[in-house]
């Protein structure tokens, strides 16, 4: 008997000879095609089997035969059954992970579920000081929600959960979502919530905010920046609620500009500016394209003395990481002739597909056509909460630079 026929009651997902290297290195998506053929006949969100050309059982995971990434990989585990206690156990030893980590200790908001690197494809979770807001992007995940759910009430015991439709992955899956906000338990905020990090207030706004409402992936990027801040001057561009601003003006900067296109988003970095209490530093918010306020202000003859540079993702999918890589270029260029001689550019891609190599040999290329002599003094990364599991290095989509401008 071979391994696949231990496995009877569940389909089988057959690979194509030499297509098992990435299974067998643990890398969480299957492509379609890798795949010889499927024996079974399931139906797209079931469990399958996967194995190799000659009968030899690989992995475990849910198929979805409308999306690219055909099968969503969950286990390498022959015994261990995919079943509602399966994503349970994997949510509380998420969570669990998070209970034990030091530079979470400063804040009730955190990333509980990080998708694949959690073992939880597809699934992000956030807690904003007890509401959760949680994401599901793929056919798997989605089939999952009612056990998701469950855990996290057993073990956050949150005041509510709310869903955020990931619209723009789940194109990916050929899924749609039934409403953009979906109320899972409890009742949600009607106004902003309020967090704590590092003995600072924030707005966050859970119904209309980007991503899941806040941007916890920069939280340690924030307090490593806030160093460089006392007694200089900050222009904050892609602001959204001025986190980076706000942090900048409690170590001191005497002036900060915070640049968003969203004035929505910027009424609450007003909030935010509030809840900091009094404060020296001159705060402004201007509502604008950050391309076209960085010329504008380039045509003026301004100069900062850090200039910070946290734009949204530029590159989708890897086909459009070639154009992705003009903006970062054409975008940093200004940034840098805004930079005083001896003045720092604070620069983040959260593009995944563009690679941290890719993006210092941008700001290379930036540098040359600036004609602005560069040192890198610091790296970034995504906060502790993000955690990049070695099999599956594309967790790691931010990343940045902190360049002295000579």
């Amino acid at each position: 008997m071979t391994d696949a026929s231990r496995s009877q009651a569940l389909p089988v997902v057959v690979l194509k000879s030499g297509r098992d290297k990435s299974v067998r290195a643990r890398h969480p998506r299957l492509f379609a095609g890798a795949i010889k053929q499927i024996d079974g006949r399931p139906k797209d969100g079931s469990i399958v089997d996967v194995c190799t050309n000659s009968g030899e059982w690989l992995a475990r995971g849910v198929i979805n035969q409308q999306a690219q990434t055909a099968v969503r990989l969950l286990t390498w585990e022959q015994n261990e059954v995919v079943d509602e206690s399966f994503w349970k156990h994997r949510v509380q030893q998420a969570i669990q992970r998070r209970q034990h980590d030091p530079l979470l200790k400063n804040t009730d908001a955190q990333r509980l579920i990080f998708s694949e690197s959690d073992g939880l494809p597809g699934v992000i979770a956030d807690n904003y000081a007890g509401h959760i807001v949680m994401q599901l992007s793929t056919l798997a995940a989605l089939n999952a929600r009612a056990a998701l759910q469950d855990a996290l009430i057993e073990v956050v015991s949150p005041r509510s959960i709310e869903e955020h439709a990931d619209e723009e992955r789940m194109r990916f899956e050929h899924v749609h979502a039934s409403a953009p906000i979906s109320a899972l338990h409890g009742v949600a905020p009607a106004e902003n919530v309020e967090i704590v990090e590092n003995g600072l207030r924030f707005a966050v706004d859970l119904a209309k905010g980007q991503k899941t409402g806040f941007y916890l992936d920069q939280r340690e990027n924030r307090a490593r920046l806030a160093r460089y801040c006392a007694g200089i001057t900050v222009l904050n561009e892609f602001a959204y609620t001025a986190s980076f601003g706000v942090v900048a003006a409690t170590a001191g900067a005497t002036r900060v500009v915070n640049v968003d296109s969203s004035a929505e988003a910027l009424r609450v970095g007003e909030l935010n500016a509030r809840l900091l209490g009094p404060t020296e530093t001159e705060l402004q918010f201007v509502a604008s394209d950050a391309f076209v306020d960085l010329r504008t202000r380039r045509a003026a003859g301004e100069q900062y003395d850090l200039v910070i540079l946290d734009p949204p993702k530029f590159a989708h999918s890897p086909e459009q990481v070639e154009r992705a890589a003009r903006a970062y270029k054409d975008l940093n260029r200004i940034g840098l002739l805004l930079v005083r001689p001896g003045g720092l550019l604070a620069t983040f891609s959260c593009s995944g597909v563009v690679d941290a190599a890719l993006f210092q040999k941008v700001i290379f290329s930036a540098a040359v056509e600036a004609r602005r002599d560069v040192q890198i003094v610091e790296r970034f990364t995504q906060a502790s909460d993000h955690p990049v599991l070695v099999t599956f290095p594309e967790a790691e989509y931010l990343k940045g630079l902190l360049c002295r401008i000579l």
